[in-house]
Formats: C-alpha cells, sequence, structure tokens
C-alpha cells in the first residue's frame, strides 16, 4: 500500500514539474505586426482566445496569416478595441503543451501595442489609416 502512494505521488510530482517548467519557459519570443483579422473564444472544455493576424512583408504582396493564442481576457479586450488597425502583438511560443486545453497554437501572445506608422521602405513611412469617427 505504501510502495503504490509513493510511485503515484512521485508521478504527480513529476507530471506537476513538467508542466510547471512548460508553462513558465519559452522557446521563442518576438514581435509580429500586422492587422488582427479574427479573435474567438472557443473550446469544449478549456476556453481560449484564438486569433488569426494578416502580416504584409511589401504593399501588394500575398498577406501571411500568424495564428495565435491568448489566456488574458485583459488583452482580448483591447485587441477587440484595434479590431482593423495595424498592431504589433508580442507572443511567446511555448512547445511541449501535451493537449490543446492550453490553446490551439504555439504561439501566446502578452502584449499588444497599436502601430501608428506602415514603414515602406528605411525612412518612409506611411500614417497608418484612422477609422472612421475618430
Amino acid at each position: 500500500m505504501r510502495l503504490g502512494a509513493a510511485i503515484f505521488l512521485a508521478g504527480a510530482l513529476l507530471v506537476a514539474t513538467y508542466f510547471g517548467i512548460v508553462l513558465t519557459w519559452s522557446y521563442s519570443s518576438g514581435e509580429r505586426a500586422g492587422w488582427v483579422q479574427k479573435l474567438s473564444y472557443k473550446g469544449w472544455l478549456c476556453k481560449t482566445w484564438e486569433g488569426e493576424m494578416a502580416m504584409v512583408s511589401m504593399p501588394g504582396a500575398t498577406p501571411e496569416k500568424f495564428y495565435f493564442t491568448l489566456w488574458d481576457d485583459r488583452i482580448a479586450a483591447e485587441i477587440n478595441k484595434v479590431m482593423g488597425r495595424r498592431v504589433s502583438l508580442h507572443y511567446e511560443q511555448k512547445v511541449g503543451l501535451p493537449t490543446t486545453c492550453f490553446g490551439e497554437t504555439r504561439y501566446y501572445v502578452s502584449r499588444i501595442t497599436l502601430v501608428e506608422e506602415i514603414p515602406l521602405a528605411p525612412g518612409v513611412v506611411v500614417p497608418a489609416p484612422k477609422p472612421a469617427g475618430q
């Protein structure tokens, strides 16, 4: 009986340690800029904010999509306020999370910044258009 309890406790401690490391450590971090096109709160049991941002490297180029996950409702509210405007998202890439309960992507956004200018070339910028009514 004691051996079984010790094995169970050791296994639970290993799993808790693994999740603690994976949730606090990030494989990479960085910034991506573009226009957030979609943000939805979804999941069967574990709900997370899942988003999609269109990134354009040069005018006229085909946009690349950046899919991301949010855990913070406050940041989701900030993104909803600036939807359709150019933003920069700070993200951390986490690997090793075993289920989609933590999110559908590996990219977890932790900060958003509104971008007021669009760089066309070094030293050449165009002011970002403001939404109607502002």
